[in-house]
């Protein structure tokens, strides 16, 4: 117990942080407008936002200057 405690101490604490990224699917809406959502934005606070294919076309510019990850599945559109 007590070579334990001492590997215990010694160890440096570590902290990982995974981010996840899940497919978009019909359930998913833009923000903007209700359609179907292609586009998810998450913020640097972790709240996310979601657009359509156009709106995400629309804002890109301005979200690649504020969004921590841009995950975009406009390409799944025929």
């Amino acid at each position: 117990m007590r070579i334990l405690m001492i590997l215990e101490k010694a160890r440096p604490a570590v902290s990982t942080s995974v981010v996840e990224t899940t497919a978009l699917s019909a359930a998913d809406r833009c923000d903007r407008c209700g359609a179907q959502a292609y586009v998810r934005v998450t913020m640097a606070s972790g709240f996310e936002l979601m657009f359509c294919a156009h709106h995400g076309k629309e804002h890109a510019d301005k979200l690649k200057q504020v969004a921590l990850k841009i995950h975009d599945e406009s390409e799944r559109i025929q």
